[in-house]
């Protein structure tokens, strides 16, 4: 898929900067055009007010929330004003904690790639992570994952495809059939490959042929879990091979089930030392 249109939300003035230079960047690689949108989230219920006070806390609120939107515009416009060589667009909006799922899927539906900073990790707020979710669930758009300190790279010299033959990792490699092209190095990952079905003999050989077909010439890589969680295998892969991006699948599982029991996507979005670009 050609990335012609990427997005971007913020609810926190910290991470304007890093995220939108990733962005910035991207957009001039591609030639696409970049939409940002700025969130001013109310993130209070009114039941907590006592009875009265709700009209006027609202109020406040309100005020409060669009103060937040017009901050994170002037420090995306700072940003993004430097930026001779790409077009982009920037917008405002406001909206409950709980409802803010239906604002941000209705901005991201129509790109072809997000990028986000990390749901979690010091200073983010609780709309971080449903901000995250909203994208990937509500808008099903292709969300680049930017990790605290991720360095600055546009073109991904080694790239680890995080494979365990599930819908939602084929559509994470099929939105990023683009980069592995421009790639030096792309290696297939499998951890604890299952023993039954139609690649047993040839693990990843399926998914060789169907990237080679693309002009994408493979490694892979069948490890074994020799540690907690899958996602500490693949962090730590990612080190040992010096990858610049990890293309995977997310919310295999539930969300309430990632949530409460951890899952592969939980672990990479908490730990990842990389960038990763996920699909589901």
């Amino acid at each position: 898929m050609a990335w012609k249109n990427l997005f971007c939300a913020f609810s926190n003035t910290s991470f304007v900067k890093p995220t939108l230079t990733h962005a910035a960047a991207l957009a001039a690689a591609h030639q696409a055009h970049l939409d940002v949108l700025c969130l001013g989230v109310n993130r209070f219920s009114s039941d907590f007010f006592f009875a009265g006070g709700t009209a006027i806390a609202l109020s406040d609120r309100l005020e409060s929330c669009q103060q937040e939107a017009v901050e994170i515009e002037g420090a995306v416009r700072e940003v993004l004003n430097t930026q001779t060589d790409i077009s982009w667009s920037c917008s405002q909006g406001m909206a409950q904690l709980v409802d803010m799922g239906h604002l941000v899927s209705s901005k991201a539906r129509f790109s072809d790639l997000a990028i986000l900073p990390s749901p979690y990790g010091a200073s983010r707020g609780p709309e971080a992570e449903p901000l995250t979710e909203s994208v990937m669930f509500d808008a099903h758009a292709p969300t680049l994952i930017l990790p605290d300190g991720a360095p600055m790279a546009t073109h991904q010299r080694h790239i680890l495809v995080a494979w365990n033959e599930s819908p939602e990792a084929l559509k994470a490699i099929r939105a990023s059939l683009d980069i592995l092209k421009e790639a030096e190095k792309v290696t297939v990952v499998m951890i604890d490959p299952p023993d039954h079905g139609p690649d047993r003999s040839d693990p990843g050989g399926l998914l060789s042929q169907y990237l080679a077909r693309h002009g994408i010439k493979v490694d892979i890589d069948v490890l074994s879990k020799n540690m907690p969680r899958v996602s500490d295998v693949l962090s730590r892969h990612a080190l040992d091979t010096q990858a610049d991006l990890i293309v995977m699948g997310a919310y295999g599982h539930s969300r309430f089930r990632e949530a409460v029991f951890g899952g592969a996507t939980r672990g990479m979005l908490e730990r990842a030392p990389v960038p990763i670009l996920m699909a589901r």
